[in-house]
């Protein structure tokens, strides 16, 4: 008894462990002639029946765009969808890392002698307080105080003081004479 074409398509459906309307079936003479699975599974060996790939969205636009993206790029306004505050993280994690650089830094300075232990013990709960923002700011704050001993060491450049505004400039614009604005004369 000869094996009709659904069933080799339903049999190989099963095999193959996939949908029958996947299963594409060559029409020729050894298709015809198969009677059991173990037939059906030597044409699928011979590629006289095979499955169809499922058609699906391509993951090749992601990969290329997670690869960018961690290069740093596609990072601007248009691609964001979040607050900064959603997209950093949660805020107490920014908090530690701020907290702890400016704590080691304030160690550091006491270590090396550049501050005094007064001071630093000063210092320590400011910091907790949230009064310096990052470690120029704490650094800046010192030298402006005076509390630095050795301020070479840390390469910190001093703060220039701004001119005042040109003052003469607009005084001599003052004395210039204005000219006269007339009519001309129209007939």
């Amino acid at each position: 008894m000869i094996m009709g074409m659904a069933s080799v398509r339903k049999i190989a459906a099963e095999i193959l462990n996939c949908g029958q309307s996947r299963i594409r079936i060559e029409l020729t003479k050894e298709v015809e002639e198969a009677l059991t699975r173990d037939d059906v599974r030597q044409l699928i060996r011979a590629g006289f029946v095979w499955k169809v790939q499922k058609k699906g969205t391509s993951k090749f636009a992601t990969k290329v765009a997670f690869k960018q993206k961690r290069k740093g790029r596609r990072t601007r306004t248009g691609s964001r969808r979040g607050t900064f505050n959603a997209r950093s993280g949660p805020k107490k994690r920014r908090w530690i890392k701020t907290i702890r650089s400016l704590r080691r830094l304030l160690k550091e300075l006491k270590e090396n002698g550049q501050i005094e232990a007064g001071t630093y013990t000063r210092f320590y709960p400011r910091i907790k307080g949230g009064e310096f923002r990052n470690k120029k700011h704490i650094l800046t704050y010192l030298d402006d105080h005076d509390m630095l001993k050795q301020r070479k060491e840390l390469n910190i450049p001093k703060k220039k003081k701004e001119a005042p505004p040109a003052k003469e400039h607009h005084a001599e614009k003052k004395e210039e004479p204005k000219k006269a604005k007339g009519k001309k004369k129209t007939r």
